[in-house]
C-alpha cells in the first residue's frame, strides 16, 4: 500500500531564474527527503543537495571569502589566490577567480582525483601538487607549508586560509537561511567536519530560531579533530590531519566516525534508491541522518547537508574495481554504531559515536599547564 511522506510545510513557488553570471547559479540548492534503506518509511531526513551549486557546497565560503578580502583590502584587483584544497574548495575559488578576476593556484596532493586535478585545469586554475606528507601533520600540512612558499614568492598573493578564517564561517548564513523557508523547522543537523565551516555557520544560525537545535557532526576515521589520532585517511572532503580554529567543539551534541567501506556501501545505496548521491561526506552524513531519523522520537525534523554530487567519484567510490582493490566491497554497515564514552578513549576503526565533544587541543594545553 502506498506510503505518505511528511512534507515540509508550504512554501512559495520557486522563481524561475536566468542567470547573466555563473555566480549567480549558487544557492537556493533543493532539500530530498531520504528514507529507506537508511531509515523507515515516515523516518527519514531532509537532505540539502549542495552538489546543485556549479562547484558543490564550498562554491558559497569561496566567493563569501574572496568578496570580503576585497572589500577589506586585503585582496588587490588581478592578485593571485593562492590555497589548499583537496578538491570542493578548489572548485569555488577558480568560480571566484573567474568571477572577479584573480588567476587561482589550487595546491593539492596525490589523493586529488585525476579527473579533478584536469577539471580545475580546464576552470582555468593552477594546480600545484605536493610530494611528500609532513611527518607530523600529513598531506594537509604539506599542501599549507607548500602554500606559504608560494606566498612568499608571488607578489600581492593571498590566501584566503579556509581552516582558519571565520568569513568561511559565515559564508554560511544563507545555507541555514534556505533550510529555514524549506523545511520550516530544524530540530537536528548532522554535517560532515572538515574545516569545520559548514557545520558552525549552518548551525549557528539555526540555533538563533531553534534554540535546542542538535548538532551531529561526521567525521572521518583517522582524523584528528575530534581527538583520535591521525593517520593516511582514503576519504577525501572530511576529516583533518591538523585542527582547523574554525571548528566550534561546544556546538555539537555528538560526533560519530566513518569508515570508508561504509560511506562506499551509503553512497551507492544513496544513489540506486533516491538517485541523489555524492562523495565521501554524503556517504557518512546519509548513514549517520539516517541513524539519527530512526533513533530520535517520532516526528523529529532531521537535516542532512551533502557536500557535492558524484561525479569526481567515479574512479573512486563508484569504481568497482577501485572498491576493490581498496577491500571497499560487500561490507554493509551495522545497524547502529559502536559507542566510547570519551573522543580518545581508543583508537576507532568502523562506525563508532561519541556523545561528549571536546577541544582536544584545548585539553592538550591545560596538561601541559597543570605540569
Amino acid at each position: 500500500m502506498p506510503v505518505s511522506l511528511p512534507e515540509p510545510p508550504a512554501a512559495r513557488p520557486p522563481r524561475l531564474l536566468t542567470a547573466r553570471r555563473p555566480a549567480h547559479l549558487v544557492g537556493n540548492t533543493p532539500v530530498l527527503w531520504v528514507d529507506e534503506p537508511f531509515a523507515p518509511p515516515g523516518r527519514g531526513f531532509y537532505a540539502k543537495l549542495e552538489g546543485a551549486n556549479p562547484g558543490g557546497l564550498k562554491d558559497r565560503p569561496a566567493l563569501h571569502m574572496v568578496r570580503e578580502a576585497r572589500r577589506r583590502g586585503d585582496l588587490a584587483p588581478g592578485a593571485p589566490i593562492v590555497e589548499s584544497s583537496s578538491g570542493t574548495l578548489g572548485l569555488g575559488l577558480a568560480l571566484a577567480g573567474l568571477t572577479h578576476g584573480h588567476p587561482v593556484t589550487v595546491v593539492t596532493d596525490p589523493g586529488m582525483e585525476p579527473p579533478m586535478a584536469r577539471l580545475l585545469t580546464a576552470l582555468g586554475a593552477r594546480v600545484v601538487q605536493v610530494t611528500a606528507p609532513h611527518p607530523g601533520g600529513g598531506w594537509q600540512e604539506a599542501r599549507r607549508e607548500r602554500v606559504a612558499e608560494l606566498l612568499a614568492r608571488i607578489p600581492g598573493a593571498y590566501c584566503p586560509d579556509q581552516y582558519r578564517n571565520p568569513d568561511n564561517v559565515a559564508a554560511y548564513r544563507p545555507l541555514a537561511a534556505e533550510l529555514i523557508a524549506q523545511l520550516g523547522r530544524v530540530d537536528v543537523l548532522v554535517t560532515a567536519v572538515g574545516t569545520g565551516g559548514h557545520s558552525a555557520g549552518v548551525s549557528a544560525v539555526l540555533r538563533e530560531a531553534f534554540p535546542r537545535l542538535a548538532l551531529i557532526g561526521v567525521d572521518s576515521v583517522r582524523s584528528a579533530i575530534f581527538g583520535q589520532p591521525a593517520g593516511p585517511r582514503l576519504m577525501r572532503g572530511l576529516g583533518s590531519s591538523i585542527h582547523p580554529d574554525n571548528v566550534d567543539y561546544a556546538a555539537f551534541r555528538e560526533v560519530h566516525w566513518v569508515a570508508p567501506a561504509e560511506a562506499v556501501w551509503a553512497c551507492r545505496r544513496l544513489a540506486r534508491r533516491h538517485y541523489a548521491s555524492g562523495g565521501w561526506s554524503v556517504g557518512a552524513v546519509a548513514l549517520v541522518a539516517g541513524w539519527a531519523a530512526r533513533t530520535y522520537p517520532a516526528g523529529t525534523r532531521v537535516a542532512a547537508v551533502f557536500p557535492d554530487g558524484p561525479h569526481r567519484y567515479l574512479q573512486t567510490v563508484y569504481d568497482d574495481s577501485w572498491c576493490r582493490e581498496h577491500a571497499l566491497l560487500g561490507q554493509a554497515p551495522p545497524a547502529e554504531p559502536d559507542d566510547i564514552a570519551e573522543p580518545d578513549a581508543r583508537v576507532v576503526t568502523r562506525w563508532t559515536r561519541c556523545a561528549r565533544v571536546r577541544d582536544p587541543l584545548a585539553r592538550r594545553l591545560a596538561g601541559a599547564g597543570a605540569r
